[in-house]
């Protein structure tokens, strides 16, 4: 209270000091304390109007006394600080700062002059707008004729007036079946004026309300089936195909689990192709897999089925056929689009885990037993790289086959105990000799992290302690070690913890920051830090979290690249952590956290302006 009350007084201070400056024609020094004055406004929000009364005056002040760059300044710090003023306010505001350009320099500043008559021109035309809409609501009037009025604004260039009309219309059509066309319309103008984020956000509400009892209409949900492909079929054609995914994701969300549906069989075919140019073939090939369940007689789906039956049958049916080289070429072709080291070895070990469970099971066993005899004989070989390199290699198959037969058993234990016994065997051939970037390390490494995890093993702590102390271990491994800590059946929220932990400072440590691996190592530490149960956490916890905010702050303030639904996000879980601190009464914290989420507001990009009303109003309140 004491603090808020002095901010208050310097607040004063410094708005004297510039009314005094102003009278001196000390502009730097007024300039200077309203700097001040406008930093402050984000503790003292009611002082605005009066920040902004204030440059109002200056402006008119100093025109009168033809400082016409002086005038032009504060009534542009005006317009900047009022932002909320009324429209005729501000129109009259505009009309003077054109004045202003132009009484300065009419042919330096004509410009300038001619849009800010422009801009008062269109606020007043706004302003009317906005009076007519007033009334235009109190008229009894459909629904289709609502939806033309909208149509008819935003196809004119009105999109403010237009998406505001839109907004109060479901409250008077709250018991219409066809409420569902106003939200259709919405998304597709949120999406013709490139607001792609907004209009996410209004298809998440969708989905959430179609399972919440508030389903569209078949023939809505139709069309929004086809806005949704659409915009899919849009960035697949821009080669942004984890975008198209991400459109192609909203339309499956309305189906049903086992649902049968040609057009969902066409969707999973769609996204299957989007896997492929991801070289994502393991998701390819379910994504075909739920094509076939849907629609098994389309010359399409079978199609699909033959393209992933190129990269991953023909290898299998070629060893059945003792056709080796044909094998050995859809591998090489296998291990050309699958750029990630851990699918690679994954496809591999799906080959051994055939000779197993084929008829060629026999075969498997020897060639299996021969990998071990022979990592046994060479060890009288001279250490050199291929020999140990092969002696890996060999073991570290053996290992991943039983690992991976371990995670399909519904008891994994014996499986995966043996995968640890192999794992055991290849550690002391691991580090001999000096091969610092070979990779099998790391994966033996991630395997015996996922085995113990699985095991519930005891002596899991003890293997983590000589990874913390490893100089090199790479961001991305710690981020694998996070995750494998949290996969069912294992559970190590403190380990998960501390990989994030060691993984955030490395990405601090970067020369330039990826502010997008950055969000997103971020949102996971905090999610794992910040259980929603907040009543049961101590201080000591919510400074720990609350220093990963300020982290989160540094980085977002330091770069545009940083991803606009990340910082939304933060902002809502800041916001949130300190509505729940209110709840229970504690209301200092609360206030703390409510402005932690304000900090983020200001980095918020074409989602500003639709939040900064729901703040406002909460924070009045």
């Amino acid at each position: 209270v004491h603090r808020a009350d002095v901010e208050k007084s310097l607040f004063k201070v410094l708005s004297y000091q510039a009314e005094s400056a102003v009278a001196q024609g000390d502009f730097q020094k007024a300039v200077m304390c309203v700097q001040r004055c406008k930093d402050m406004l984000m503790k003292l929000p009611k002082e605005t109007c009066y920040l902004s009364i204030l440059c109002y005056n200056f402006g008119v002040e100093t025109y009168e006394w033809k400082r016409y760059e002086q005038s032009s300044f504060w009534l542009s710090v005006h317009m900047y600080v009022c932002m909320w003023l009324f429209f005729c306010s501000q129109a009259k505001v505009l009309r003077l700062l054109a004045t202003t350009y132009y009484e300065w320099d009419c042919s330096l500043y004509l410009d300038k002059a001619l849009k800010a008559i422009s801009l008062a021109n269109q606020v007043l035309i706004f302003a009317a707008f906005k009076d007519s809409l007033a009334e235009f609501t109190h008229l009894e009037m459909s629904l289709d004729f609502c939806l033309n009025t909208a149509k008819l604004l935003l196809e004119h260039g009105r999109e403010s007036v237009g998406f505001d009309f839109l907004k109060s219309v479901p409250e008077r059509f709250e018991s219409s079946p066809d409420l569902g066309k106003i939200t259709l319309l919405h998304i597709e103008f949120l999406l013709q004026n490139k607001r792609e984020l907004l209009a996410k956000q209004k298809i998440e509400e969708v989905i959430i309300g179609h399972y919440t009892g508030k389903q569209l209409l078949p023939e809505a949900l139709n069309q929004l089936h086809i806005i949704l492909w659409d915009r899919a079929a849009k960035h697949y054609e821009e080669k942004r195909y984890s975008e198209a995914l991400h459109w192609y994701n909203y339309s499956v969300s309305f189906y049903t689990p086992g649902q049968i549906d040609q057009n969902l069989a066409k969707l999973q075919r769609n996204m299957a192709s989007c896997y492929l140019h991801l070289k994502q073939v393991d998701k390819a090939k379910e994504a075909v897999k739920q094509a076939e369940r849907c629609d098994p007689s389309s010359i399409f789906t079978k199609f699909s089925v033959y393209k992933i039956a190129v990269i991953y049958k023909t290898c299998f049916n070629s060893f059945q056929n003792d056709q080796q080289i044909v094998a050995i070429k859809a591998l090489e072709y296998l291990s050309e689009h699958l750029q990630d080291c851990r699918q690679l070895f994954t496809s591999l070990k799906r080959v051994s885990n055939h000779l197993f469970t084929s008829k060629l099971l026999y075969m498997g066993k020897i060639l299996i037993t021969f990998s071990y005899f022979w990592c046994q004989l060479s060890q009288f070989c001279p250490s050199d790289k291929a020999v140990l390199i092969a002696q890996k290699t060999c073991l570290l198959m053996a290992a991943a086959v039983d690992l991976e037969m371990g995670r399909q058993q519904v008891t994994p234990s014996e499986q995966v105990g043996q995968s640890l016994l192999t794992i055991s065997e290849c550690n002391p051939v691991s580090f001999v000799g000096d091969f610092a970037k070979d990779p099998t390390d790391t994966l033996l490494l991630l395997y015996e992290f996922e085995a113990r995890s699985k095991l519930n093993d005891p002596t899991l702590h003890n293997l983590m302690e000589s990874v913390w102390e490893q100089p090199q271990i790479e961001i991305k491994t710690l981020e694998i070690i996070a995750s494998l800590a949290m996969e069912p059946p294992a559970r190590y929220p403190v380990l998960c913890k501390k990989a994030l932990k060691s993984a955030l400072n490395l990405h601090r440590k970067q020369a330039v920051i990826d502010a997008v691996k950055f969000s997103k190592c971020l949102h996971s530490l905090i999610n794992i830090s910040l259980p929603t149960g907040l009543t049961d956490l101590d201080t000591c916890v919510l400074q720990e979290v609350w220093d990963y905010f300020e982290d989160a702050l540094s980085v977002v303030s330091s770069t545009d690249a940083y991803p606009e639904m990340e910082i939304l996000w933060l902002m809502t879980r800041a916001w949130n952590t300190g509505i729940f601190q209110y709840t229970v009464g504690k209301y200092k914290e609360a206030e703390q956290w409510c402005g932690l989420g304000m900090r983020f507001l200001n980095h918020l990009g074409s989602l500003k302006k639709t939040y900064e009303g729901h703040v406002s109003v909460h924070r009045g309140i």
